[in-house]
């Protein structure tokens, strides 16, 4: 049986492909397609139903433990078994919340909730799942993130025959902030510039720049970057995470050198008003203008040889011109 997933705005998709036997498949193949597919969502809830939250945010104590709900829809027409899981969460490249593949190993948020291992929907049916969350004692004050999803598991066979299990997953993000000290920070490093020049002597050449962003602070940070005064947001980083960020090139000039000011700034996404100092990054890079140094020197270079010709042409005239006299003054001296 085939699963296709069905979520609201702001919920989690997340497929995972594992090979079942045969030899290993390739990131393009995909599982034949199968008559009978299941269709589901998944949204927080209070024990009487969904209640239009995209995620769930709380915040507890260490040692804390607190009870909240989530809403399993089956939008399939067949009765269907869903598996039930919780995995730590974090950002993708992209920036895009994603949870633990199943067979991955959670350490931290993820291990802090419990559900029931599966539950059964009849079709056109939504079931309310409690599950809870408990605090460790130990645990560090801050963010803390994951997900927890309602999953089908089925198997197909790709294009070169080979079997595999694909295991699909909807779900949401579960934050919890830990109590205590607050303390956001983002550290930049690996800031880096290149320059390309341009083909076309009228044409700017363009200015390339990258950094890494970590967040090493104990708060989701929200980060984007200032570089002559335009700001590009990068989206969000749960503390721990870092980010390698390639800047849109910008024109310039070939003058020599060229200094860029990179300016990191951030905030936190639960606490506005909570300060973040903005991290400068000042990184350089030789802008030396060989096709403008290349042109000059060949019209430097033709006008040169224009001289040199010049002045070898007139020697030559000069010589003809002498050469006339003498001739001039031998034929007249044979004459007398």
């Amino acid at each position: 049986m085939r699963a296709k997933a069905l979520t609201a705005a702001a919920a989690l998709a997340a497929a995972a492909l594992m090979a079942v036997a045969g030899p290993a498949v390739a990131a393009s193949a995909a599982p034949t397609p199968s008559p009978d597919d299941v269709t589901w969502s998944v949204a927080p809830a209070t024990a009487d139903g969904p209640d239009g939250r995209s995620w769930v945010e709380q915040e507890l104590a260490p040692g804390a433990t607190f009870t909240e709900h989530l809403a399993l829809r089956n939008l399939g027409a067949t009765e269907t078994t869903f598996a039930l899981d919780a995995a730590d969460g974090y950002f993708t490249e992209t920036g895009r919340f994603n949870m633990l593949q199943a067979g991955q190993t959670s350490v931290a948020a993820g291990t802090w909730i419990t559900v029931e291992e599966s539950v059964t929907v009849a079709p056109g049916a939504t079931a309310v799942v409690p599950f809870t969350v408990t605090v460790p004692e130990n645990a560090t004050p801050g963010d803390h993130a994951a997900g927890i999803a309602a999953s089908v598991s089925s198997t197909g066979t790709t294009s070169d025959g080979a079997q595999i299990g694909v295991n699909s997953r909807v779900g949401f993000r579960v934050m919890t902030q830990v109590t205590g000290a607050l303390a956001p920070a983002l550290e930049v490093t690996d800031a880096t510039v290149g320059y390309a020049p341009s083909w076309n002597l009228f044409t700017p050449g363009s200015l390339a720049v990258g950094y890494t962003a970590e967040n090493t602070g104990n708060t989701q940070l929200a980060f984007g970057e200032r570089v002559d005064g335009a700001v590009t947001d990068r989206g969000d980083l749960f503390p721990g995470e870092s980010r390698s960020v390639i800047v849109a090139p910008t024109s310039a000039w070939p003058i020599g050198l060229i200094t860029v000011d990179v300016v990191v700034e951030s905030s936190v996404p639960s606490d506005p008003g909570l300060a973040v100092a903005p991290v400068t990054q000042t990184v350089t890079v030789w802008a030396v203008p060989w096709l403008h140094l290349a042109v000059l020197a060949g019209i430097a270079l033709v006008i040169v040889l224009l001289v040199i010709g010049r002045r070898r042409r007139k020697a030559a005239v000069e010589r003809l011109i002498a050469e006339a006299r003498a001739e001039g003054r031998r034929e007249s001296a044979v004459a007398r």
